[in-house]
């Protein structure tokens, strides 16, 4: 396609015709000739609104951004309504794989009940590869929201599913030949198929119903700095010191095997599709969400102080921020 903006006639036919999910929040947007997208919240509800940029490549580039963005109103105890898109593509892109990339998109948002209420489409040699940037927006009640940064000292924090389960189902995509050569084919097979677990609004939603006396008082979604990035992130944001016990984070066997032999650290590894949850009864909630069919497991504790400590058996270590992600070696 041709270098700038879309053409008005591929516009219309490769992206516009291929959004068929529509939320009544949405009043008007992603239409010929419109640059801005009308919304219509009830009253008595407080706007969320989230950013997040795709690390994958080619048209699941669409895949990784709309969860990272969806997953940041959820881990907020929200409730997504709409999303933008804007997607760059390199010259060599052909028209369609930018039908291909919006159908997708709009396969996406439909299973989770979400509108694509407008964005911006350009082909520009910037780039050499598809990138997409996805902005949510949703609700929630009154001072019912849930920050990163209310953790305090004696909070349990609760891991769900899976540390590490986008960052593996990247990994195992683009080096499916590589991987091939050491693995069986199942279990490249199992670990590329991980991008199906990426959604935690089940995890959130969950949580929130169960937190009848559990004390939810901070989440996040686990996603670029994997989990010690999130750990780092919950701490550093609330002023208090934690203290994790490695063995108890939960990791696929598939993960820790395509980690080993890639050279990863799969605790900072992109983790999208796992919420850290910190609660006053942190065991009871995961029960209440393995209850749900949610996996989940009490991973460690919140502290007075600042010491961030990790402890695997006996041996010690002190966390620190999370430099670059792991996913970064590879793409």
């Amino acid at each position: 396609m041709n270098i700038g903006k879309i053409q008005e006639s591929v516009l219309k036919r490769s992206v516009f015709r291929q959004l068929k999910t529509k939320r009544k929040e949405v009043l008007s947007g992603a239409e010929p000739g419109e640059d801005c997208a009308i919304l219509s919240f009830p009253p008595d509800e407080e706007l969320l609104v989230s950013s997040a940029a795709a690390v994958k490549t080619g048209h699941d580039a669409v895949l990784y951004g709309i969860h990272t963005a969806v997953n940041n109103i959820a881990a907020c105890g929200g409730r997504p309504a709409s999303i933008w898109l804007t997607v760059l593509l390199p010259p060599e892109a052909e028209e369609e794989n930018l039908k291909a990339l919006m159908k997708q998109a709009d396969q996406i948002c439909a299973g989770m009940d979400i509108q694509i209420a407008g964005g911006h489409t350009e082909v520009t040699s910037a780039v050499k590869r598809a990138v997409v940037s996805a902005t949510a927006a949703g609700t929630v009640s009154p001072g019912q929201g849930i920050r990163t940064s209310g953790l305090y000292p004696g909070a349990e924090l609760v891991v769900t599913k899976w540390i590490g389960l986008e960052g593996t189902a990247v990994a195992a995509q683009e080096k499916e030949q590589e991987l091939l050569g050491r693995f069986p084919a199942y279990l490249v097979e199992e670990a590329k198929g991980f991008d199906r677990y990426l959604s935690v609004l089940p995890d959130a939603s969950a949580a929130l119903k169960a937190d009848t006396g559990k004390g939810i008082c901070a989440m996040t979604d686990v996603s670029e700095g994997g989990i010690f990035g999130a750990f780092w992130k919950m701490g550093e944001s609330s002023g208090v010191g934690l203290e994790i016990d490695l063995k108890k984070i939960p990791i696929r066997q598939e993960t820790v095997e395509i980690c080993n032999h890639l050279d990863l650290n799969p605790y900072e590894l992109i983790s999208g599709g796992s919420l850290l949850i910190a609660a006053d009864d942190g065991y009871t909630l995961a029960e209440s969400l393995e209850k749900e069919g949610i996996p989940a497991a009490v991973v460690g504790r919140a502290t007075a102080g600042n010491d961030r400590i990790v402890w695997n058996g006996e041996e010690k270590r002190f966390l620190g921020p999370v430099r670059m992600d792991e996913i970064h070696k590879l793409i």
